[in-house]
């Protein structure tokens, strides 16, 4: 799989736009985190704005590497300005057959359909851009107990594919994986 830049782009889902993180969105980031289902749920080390700030640098880095195309998501007619999920594909170097989504909601906007919504329109977006790259298949992670993030993969036609073992410290509970299929060319 190619990993050269990948140019940043918007999407739209419904009332939905998703966009690449820009250093304006540390401050809110940082808002968002002080969720506690956000820290247990989300891998980023977020704590603090300056450690938000860094993440924001990161998710930036994937989009020029071509391996981490993070994306905000913002609900257009919400009156609150602030991200409402992030949703990631991330590529590996390695092979162009398949890729990883990650996603969060954030705790203003849970219960709204942000999460299928977004995570819907990366995916087809990631089917039609990477198709040429011989992309067939999308895994979604998520540890046993996050019965949400299973609710959501079924919305967004992931199938459960398998378990995965727990790996303490950072995912210490046994995990599903999920796979949706790219969809035949007629």
């Amino acid at each position: 799989m190619s990993t050269t830049p990948i140019a940043p782009v918007r999407l739209t889902a419904g009332p939905l736009t998703l966009r690449p993180w820009t250093p304006e969105d540390a401050a809110v980031l940082a808002e968002l985190y002080e969720d506690a289902a956000m820290r247990r749920w989300a891998s980023a080390p977020v704590h603090d704005e300056p450690s938000a700030a860094r993440w924001v640098a990161e998710q930036r880095r994937g989009w020029e590497a071509g391996e981490r195309l993070a994306f905000a998501v913002e609900e257009r007619e919400a009156s609150d300005a602030r991200p409402a999920g992030h949703v990631v594909l991330k590529r590996s170097a390695t092979t162009a057959v398949s890729a990883e989504v990650g996603y969060w909601t954030a705790a203003h906007a849970r219960g709204r359909g942000v999460a299928p919504r977004a995570l819907t329109a990366v995916a087809d977006w990631a089917f039609a851009t990477f198709a040429h790259e011989g992309l067939a298949c999308l895994e979604l992670l998520h540890q046993v107990d996050n019965t949400a993030s299973c609710r959501v993969a079924e919305k967004c036609g992931f199938t459960l594919s398998g378990l995965l073992p727990a790996t303490p410290p950072a995912f210490p509970l046994d995990g599903h994986r999920h796979m949706r299929r790219a969809p035949r060319a007629t």
